[in-house]
């Protein structure tokens, strides 16, 4: 497959005859798809102007044709689960279940999750996501009353490892009324804010529910913290702690942003539900995003059976009603999900297929890029802005069938205005660590 030639060797440069999603640009004219054709001008790691492609170029600079082929922002991703990561060679999922997979991940919390296993994973996910062209990440972090002080300051060194590189964001991952004990919730809580976390929990239907809720916004509140919850994880319409989410925001007057993934279960309940949840997370000011792939594999799993729907939320509901939305990849070969490899395009181009982000395309590429950027508090990035940084990724499809036919492995990721190696790392480097007695994983 033929592919780009290198980027001009010089600090100012330019990408001509390129096609942008003008949905993440200001001021251009979108053709019948949503595109437009656009020159870019680099200047060491600013993306110094953008104008309509073919215009005359007084400077004389270096150039890149890019042959119509696509500039998009770097990606985001609003909710991963870097901590168990690739831990599916020494514990797979016996089933594919959602029980399955707490299960199994509990037993392997238990059994390796030291500083230097989750150390190691989490970095080579980083490479990952890095090569792929991810520059901003929030990873939910386990924090048991074992785990959260041997995860968090790993976590923490990696953020600080990594910065320049990827921006790496921190949220508390717990049951909900585990934040009823006294001791342990003064200790995580402690922990989150000396290593500038988010507290989040996760919103199953258990007594002490909404004592827990309430528990997390006041504590929030007192501290100036923002919240992430992963809700309704389930296809029983019977759950509805979404909405239970927005009354806390609506009753406790939090000014802090609050994000919340999954919300599955609001595709099985009944109009009238729907609607009066809805506008309780619009009211709220609520996000939400969703992961395609993970609940794809997870929702309605039945041995022997064909699933009959597809475990996503009701997205163009929401977005409907002005609710920020967002896709990402969540799980990365864990029990929750055996395959993904962090790479947002897969994202997009998946949630695309299984929640009908087409016909039109309209302003979903926004979904892992601007939007997940203005949610997670960094409205800078996500987006292509004259002035802004020259932090992009290159690609040689030039429409939307082109780019979602075929996976764009021959990508060229621009970080600060130089290409990045994006060879992926080895899953072979993994193998002493996921098979410690030398079986072949």
């Amino acid at each position: 497959m033929a592919g780009f030639a290198a980027l001009p060797d010089a600090r100012r440069y330019r990408l001509t005859n390129a096609t942008v999603p003008a949905c993440l640009a200001e001021g251009l004219a979108p053709d019948r798809e949503g595109l437009a054709r656009v020159d870019l001008t680099i200047d060491g790691a600013t993306l110094a102007a953008i104008r309509p492609a073919g215009g005359p170029d007084p400077e004389n600079l270096p150039a890149l044709d890019l042959d119509r082929g696509m500039a998009w922002p770097a990606f985001i991703e609003a909710h991963t689960h870097l901590d168990k990561g690739h831990i599916w060679p020494r514990s797979p999922n016996p089933d594919g279940s959602f029980d399955g997979a707490l299960s199994t991940v509990r037993d392997d919390k238990a059994a390796h999750w030291s500083a230097e296993d989750v150390r190691a994973r989490l970095a080579f996910s980083l490479r990952c996501a890095y090569a792929h062209g991810t520059r901003l990440i929030r990873t939910h972090i386990d924090s048991d009353p074992k785990q959260y002080p041997i995860s968090w300051p790993v976590f923490a060194a990696l953020r600080e490892e990594w910065a320049g590189r990827v921006e790496l964001q921190g949220a508390a991952l717990v049951a909900i009324d585990w934040l009823l004990d006294d001791a342990y919730f003064a200790g995580l809580g402690r922990t989150v804010r000396a290593h500038g976390g988010i507290l989040g929990a996760v919103t199953y239907p258990v007594a002490g529910l909404e004592a827990g809720i309430d528990r997390l916004f006041r504590h929030a509140i007192e501290h100036g913290l923002d919240l992430d919850f992963h809700a309704d994880e389930t296809g029983d319409a019977a759950v509805r702690t979404l909405a239970l989410i927005a009354e806390a925001v609506i009753r406790h007057r939090f000014r802090g942003r609050v994000l919340v993934g999954h919300c599955c279960s609001l595709a099985r309940q009944p109009d009238d539900v729907i609607d009066r949840t809805l506008d309780l997370v619009a009211e709220a000011g609520l996000a939400v995003v969703s992961l395609p792939m993970c609940n794809l594999y997870l929702q309605d799993r039945r041995a022997g059976a064909t699933p009959r729907w597809r475990g996503v939320t009701l997205l163009h509901e929401m977005k409907a009603r002005g609710i920020p939305v967002m896709v990402s990849s969540d799980n990365t070969r864990d029990p929750f999900y055996a395959y993904g490899d962090l790479d947002p395009l897969e994202v997009y181009a998946q949630a695309t297929r299984i929640l009908h982000l087409d016909h039109p395309v309209g302003d979903w590429p926004r979904a892992v890029t601007a939007t997940p950027a203005e949610v997670l508090g960094r409205p800078d990035l996500g987006r292509l802005e004259a002035g802004g940084g020259a932090d992009l990724v290159l690609l040689r499809a030039r429409t939307w069938t082109e780019l979602l036919s075929r996976p764009q492995a021959d990508r060229i990721v621009v970080r600060n205005g130089r290409a990045i190696d994006t060879t992926l790392p080895d899953y072979r480097e993994l193998d002493a660590l996921l098979a410690p007695e030398g079986a072949n994983a």
